[in-house]
């Protein structure tokens, strides 16, 4: 939260909360998708998860943990479970520089859905020799 909603309005909040809600994390879990944690002194500081094996739904890296590699490397985790040629993601406006750094390109405007602002992003997996 600390990091999306202060860039977020009121239904934007609301729609993030309820997506990162533990009922529907579950819920989530229980459908098509891939989730990674990233632990260091047992405590999770990276979380990323992928939808149908095609789309990078959540990628959090805890702010004091930032620029270490982390987030490349959940990336590369998940990527191991794509089952696409393209992997699509509608990135925070707070995070397309990390997505630029990791591989991907904007791939459209950006756009607004339930409050939330994103820019379409995508990598095609060939393009991955780049973040190694």
């Amino acid at each position: 939260m600390s990091s999306v909603a202060p860039t977020l309005q009121a239904e934007g909040i609301k729609t993030f909360q309820s997506i990162i809600s533990l009922e529907n994390l579950e819920a989530r879990m229980a459908a098509d998708n891939e989730m990674c944690v990233y632990e260091s002194n047992s405590k999770v500081v990276g979380f990323i998860e992928l939808k149908a094996g095609r789309h990078i739904a959540m990628l959090f890296v805890a702010p004091s943990c930032q620029k270490k590699g982390i987030g490349k490397s959940l990336i590369l985790r998940v990527l191991a479970h794509a089952r696409s040629d393209t992997i699509t993601v509608s990135a925070s406006l707070t995070s397309v520089q990390a997505y630029l750094n990791y591989g991907f390109e904007c791939v459209g405007n950006i756009s607004e859905s339930a409050g939330l602002i994103y820019q379409p992003m995508q990598i095609k997996l060939n393009k991955l020799n780049r973040m190694k």
